[in-house]
């Protein structure tokens, strides 16, 4: 299997490394995350100029391609950084569920404003107790006529505070986790019977838990069929959970190149603490962590793109994110002991890469989740 990139890629690659070696530093970062919004809206509309935006849409929506390898040698890249921007869940997540069941008309609505960086999005499906069963839906959605009134609670909702329009996944018909009976609503986040409590994650990324209190929408705000819509939102997070497990690669591999940089300039003993053979027993044991990472990542992608059934891709999909979640553990927890406490500090990267990667391993679930899940395939 050839896992090279094309020059496309290459230069898709390319365009991040120097956007973050010029314009993405530690410091920097920490000021975007300290700020109301929580992310730099001047960035956000530099991924628009530079076309990253249309990355996860494909050709007929006017996008660059909707290749899942495309997408990972971008998350890649934004996880080396620690980028907080909200791309997954405006891009990814909200963009996919578009580019899967929007109408002509929505799509063109919608589409050109998140490629052209002027819409924020928010995908608003996991409940309280629902865990990582996306077919556990109790928000419903009641239809009379041509209005639907929508009533529940979301949390974790990324870019929830930040997002214009929210995507609702509820329930129109059928028990709390029956699989038929899911549609998705786009709601006003200003809307009546809207409301929004925000905060941080460990990470510093920003959420949101979401209650909506009978709020009304038309039936035109429906995406796709009614009650149709959980397939399509499966299929989403799938694509997006191979996009952030290829953003904790990233991370690792940041993760690995500063404990091996720090080994050579720490001294114990008189000596750097690189020429211990310990660590360094420790430090190839992480090398080879992130490159089993990698490697399956890449594949978990190129199935995805592939003609492969959807038993396969749901496979290669968890048994990359149990993989990853395992290389997170291992690689995270090796670099902060060899460190010791100065890699625990916030005047230190090391300690934030290890608290995103901590976040990237429960976000779509963890690694006993999918391991569960591969082994139930």
């Amino acid at each position: 299997m050839d896992f090279s990139y094309t020059e496309e890629q290459k230069m898709l690659q390319d365009s991040v490394q120097k956007f973050v070696q010029k314009s993405y530093g530690f410091d920097t970062r920490n000021k975007i995350i300290a700020s109301d919004s929580g992310y730099s809206e001047e960035n956000w509309q530099l991924f628009a100029d530079l076309g990253w935006l249309t990355v996860p849409f494909n050709e007929a929506d006017g996008g660059f391609g909707g290749s899942v390898v495309d997408l990972t040698v971008m998350m890649e890249e934004f996880g080396k950084a620690i980028l907080v921007e909200p791309f997954t869940p405006t891009a990814v997540l909200c963009g996919g569920l578009i580019g899967e069941l929007a109408d002509t008309a929505q799509k063109a609505e919608l589409i050109p404003q998140i490629m052209e960086g002027k819409l924020q999005l928010a995908c608003a499906y996991a409940e309280t107790n629902s865990r990582y069963n996306l077919a556990n839906v109790k928000t419903t959605a009641t239809v009379e006529g041509d209005s639907v009134t929508i009533t529940g609670t979301k949390i974790n909702v990324l870019n929830g505070d930040n997002a214009q329009i929210l995507l609702v996944v509820a329930r129109e018909s059928g028990a709390d986790t029956d699989r038929e009976g899911i549609s998705i609503y786009l709601v006003d986040a200003n809307a009546k019977g809207v409301a929004i409590q925000s905060y941080a994650n460990v990470d510093g990324k920003r959420a949101a838990k979401i209650t909506f209190d009978k709020v009304v929408v038309a039936t035109t705000a429906r995406l796709g069929n009614a009650g149709g819509a959980l397939p399509a939102l499966e299929m989403v997070i799938d694509r997006a959970t191979v996009g952030v497990s290829a953003e904790a690669v990233g991370a690792l591999e940041a993760l690995l190149q500063k404990t091996v940089e720090y080994s050579k300039v720490r001294k114990q003993f008189g000596s750097a603490i690189g020429t211990f053979q310990a660590l360094q027993h420790r430090m190839a044991d992480m090398f080879i962590e992130c490159q089993l990472a990698r490697s399956i990542v890449v594949m978990a992608a190129m199935k995805l793109d592939s003609d492969e059934n959807d038993i396969e891709k749901m496979k290669a999909v968890s048994a990359a994110k149990s993989r990853v979640g395992k290389a997170i553990r291992n690689v995270g927890q090796d670099a902060i002991q060899i460190h010791g406490g100065i890699g625990m500090t916030e005047e230190l990267d090391v300690g934030h890469l290890f608290k995103r990667v901590t976040a990237l391993d429960v976000m779509f679930g963890n690694t006993d989740y999918h391991t569960a899940r591969f082994a139930s395939l």
